[in-house]
């Protein structure tokens, strides 16, 4: 049984959903960054992982916009 991937599940996603995913995706960043500021990351791979992921879904609405 193949496992969906994350663009084909934020794909199968709509419009308001993806909107919901990013706005989490972006507060968990900032928190990120404010524990970075405060000197303790406790998962530093994460940055790079959420900011693929919000990319990820801008990419998508900006292709569901051009149709």
């Amino acid at each position: 049984m193949k496992r969906k991937t994350k663009i084909e599940e934020f794909r199968a996603a709509g419009k308001d959903e993806l909107l919901v995913k990013e706005k989490n995706l972006k507060e968990e960043l900032f928190k990120l960054n404010n524990q970075r500021y405060s000197g303790r990351v406790d998962k530093p791979h994460m940055f790079s992982l959420i900011k693929r992921d919000i990319a990820r879904i801008r990419t998508i609405l900006n292709q569901m916009k051009a149709k």
